[in-house]
């Protein structure tokens, strides 16, 4: 399975503006049913990450609690609450809030004191190959002082490495749940 970054996606719901970090990333599935949709893979991006991306998290979590910075209630039922997961405007789930939602696309993020952040969760139809789909995660950050721009300088290089990771991890996890 191929994970590649790719361009700025055209018909995202995010490609209204400039942002001051941006980096888009894409795989292929095949969907000989035409079913996948973006809340399958919005439910597969907070199911599917690897033990080492939760790890960074939860150290991320204690080492930005202590500036006051947001993050996530990890005594939830997680499990609970993805069953639950609709993907609607406003709804929470962990760090992440939807901020738009289609039947394509999912925007998720968070607004901070230091920086807004959203990732786009798209699925396009493959142009060039039948029964595939395109699947795009978009990160797009907007730093709103210079802690957010210095929080960030540590965190571009794991972003990096862990958003093709776990957009191999949500194919797998729709691939699995084709058969």
């Amino acid at each position: 399975m191929k994970i590649a970054p790719t361009s700025f996606p055209v018909t995202s719901i995010l490609n209204t503006k400039q942002y001051n970090y941006a980096d888009s990333f894409v795989g292929d599935i095949t969907d000989n049913e035409n079913k996948i949709k973006a809340i399958d893979v919005a439910k597969a991006f907070f199911s599917s990450a690897p033990q080492w991306v939760d790890k960074l998290f939860t150290l991320r979590n204690k080492i930005v609690r202590v500036f006051g910075l947001k993050t996530n209630d990890n005594n939830v039922n997680r499990a609970e609450l993805l069953a639950n997961f609709k993907g609607e405007m406003g709804e929470q789930l962990g760090l992440f809030k939807v901020y738009n939602s289609t039947q394509n696309e999912i925007v998720l993020g968070e607004d901070d004191k230091h920086l807004n952040f959203r990732v786009s969760l798209l699925v396009e139809q493959s142009s060039s190959v039948p029964f595939t789909k395109n699947i795009i995660i978009t990160t797009t950050v907007e730093f709103n002082n210079w802690f957010g721009k210095l929080y960030f300088l540590p965190v571009r290089p794991f972003h990096k490495l862990i958003v093709p990771t776990m957009l191999k991890g949500i194919i797998t996890e729709l691939q699995t749940q084709q058969h």
